[in-house]
């Protein structure tokens, strides 16, 4: 993979505002990269996510049809599992849009939608084409509501092809 295939895309930013969204209701707040970074795992892999919450929560009735392909972008194996490069870039274009804002909490920065990146939002989970993904967004809020740590703890526990990967490999 080379440094093009983790340049910030429209789609990329959608995905992160809708996560940043769902996660930052009322005085919530996204905490932070970490957190984000593993939670946009589950959205782009749909079968890890799939497998996940069967692992999480095995009485879980999933809907049909909820593994799908993975999604448009590889992430890479960093330092602590799933990462993409692009992250710096797609945070600050959202920041600079004034759709995410970050707010300090406890352990570091976090991020929480404005009211012009809720309304985004809204529109987005209306389109046809983010349908399905806004919908394991909610799965996820319901059932992965986790810090940044115990995300990456359950990654690791659970899913060793994706952190046994070599530092920089993509998954």
């Amino acid at each position: 993979m080379t440094a093009s295939n983790f340049q910030p895309s429209l789609e990329g930013e959608a995905r992160l505002l809708l996560l940043i969204e769902a996660f930052s209701r009322r005085r919530r707040v996204m905490e932070g990269r970490t957190k984000l970074a593993k939670l946009d795992f589950f959205l782009r892999y749909p079968t890890y996510c799939e497998r996940a919450l069967r692992i999480r929560r095995p009485d879980l009735e999933l809907p049909r049809g909820t593994a799908e392909p993975d999604v448009e972008s590889r992430m890479v194996r960093y330092r602590f599992g799933p990462w993409d490069p692009a992250y710096f870039a797609l945070l600050g274009r959202l920041v600079g849009k004034g759709l995410v804002r970050p707010v300090p909490y406890a352990r570091g920065i976090g991020y929480r939608a404005t009211e012009s990146g809720r309304s985004m939002a809204a529109r987005l989970k209306g389109e046809p084409a983010w349908v399905d993904m806004s919908g394991r967004i909610e799965l996820l809020r319901r059932h992965f509501d986790l810090s940044g740590t115990t995300l990456k703890r359950f990654i690791y526990d659970n899913l060793p092809e994706v952190t046994q990967a070599t530092w920089g490999q993509s998954l």
